[in-house]
């Protein structure tokens, strides 16, 4: 098969496959690569990246043999050895090259690939919350709170063939220190800095930091904490009835969401849009578009005329890595 590209998106609990193909015409382009026969394996059933690999194409191409392949993974990659975080899988990422007889293989942090993806994204794969209009060949902000907050840039370039392109800066900005901007975040914050040394943004924006949040909440008002899930205080802030700390724990999550990603914009001039990936807000989406996000990310004094055009997505595309791992090919 032309252009036959093995995709993978590694977890701590489970591996996402998937093939991309492209044309001739338009090798790798995200674009217009079909991306097929996704599937996910429990990576506690294989003891290697590469059985899992193996078992995968075994069911989807049986008869063809991919020649290059994008790898996705929770962690830092800095060189060619890789250990995985949650995982007790540890490889080399030549050796894994070699042992699926690949002429390329590309590896990148998890989150490096979904920022990958955002050029790809069709109107249909992203909502928009506020007002505001891209400005062509500007930097573009990502944010993705999940289990962890992530954080990227994508800077316009040209690539060796002369056509636009995209590198997207791998950060550890989720660990930048949570600021408050009212009173009321004081006091939550100040709840929260007895049990961390360190209240970053991620202790706060993220699964678990929604949980924190709704904790701090209840204990600033004198009150105890149910033991909830993220899922469970989404839910109980997104029924008919509501439960008020629910309530406000998830409102203080936007808005805190809204200042960390308006600081990104101006830290990088990001005027080509901000966008909001993660599994988070594509789930709380109706709250997150009338809750004090973009109010939050706009109101920074004088610099207000400047982060007012910039656009704010959700991005609610199912698989986003897989975009940004053929992007990744496409160099």
């Amino acid at each position: 098969m032309q252009g036959l590209s093995l995709l993978a998106d590694i977890g701590g609990t489970n591996a996402r496959f998937a093939l991309s193909e492209s044309s001739e015409t338009a090798p790798h382009d995200a674009h217009a690569a079909s991306i097929s026969g996704v599937r996910i394996l429990p990576c506690a059933d294989y003891p290697s990246l590469e059985a899992a690999a193996e078992a995968y194409l075994a069911l989807e191409a049986p008869g063809a043999r991919p020649k290059q392949a994008a790898i996705a993974l929770a962690g830092p990659v800095t060189g060619d050895r890789i250990r995985m975080t949650n995982l007790p899988w540890e490889f080399s990422i030549d050796g894994v090259r070699r042992s699926l007889s690949l002429d390329r293989l590309e590896v990148v942090n998890d989150f490096t690939a979904v920022a990958l993806s955002i050029p790809a994204l069709g109107p249909d794969d992203r909502a928009q919350v506020g007002d505001g209009a891209p400005v062509a060949d500007a930097p573009i902000a990502v944010l993705g709170p999940g289990s962890g907050l992530g954080v990227s840039s994508l800077i316009p370039r040209k690539r060796s063939n002369g056509q636009p392109g995209w590198t997207a800066l791998a950060t550890e900005g989720g660990h930048v220190t949570m600021a408050p901007v009212n009173d009321r975040e004081s006091a939550i914050l100040a709840v929260l800095r007895k049990q961390f040394d360190h209240v970053s943004a991620e202790r706060v924006l993220s699964g678990p930091g929604l949980v924190n949040l709704y904790e701090a909440v209840c204990l600033a008002d004198g009150k105890e904490p149910a033991r909830l899930t993220a899922a469970q205080v989404t839910a109980a802030a997104t029924t008919h009835a509501g439960d008020p700390a629910c309530i406000e724990a998830l409102e203080t999550f936007c808005g805190m969401l809204g200042t960390v990603a308006g600081n990104l914009a101006l830290s990088i001039g990001a005027r080509g849009g901000v966008y909001i990936a993660g599994g988070i807000a594509p789930r709380i989406l109706s709250f997150f578009t009338h809750s004090r996000f973009r109010k939050r990310f706009v109101e920074k004094g004088r610099m207000r005329d400047y982060l007012g055009p910039i656009p704010t997505y959700v991005v609610t595309h199912p698989l986003p890595a897989f975009l940004g791992l053929t992007a990744k090919l496409d160099g």
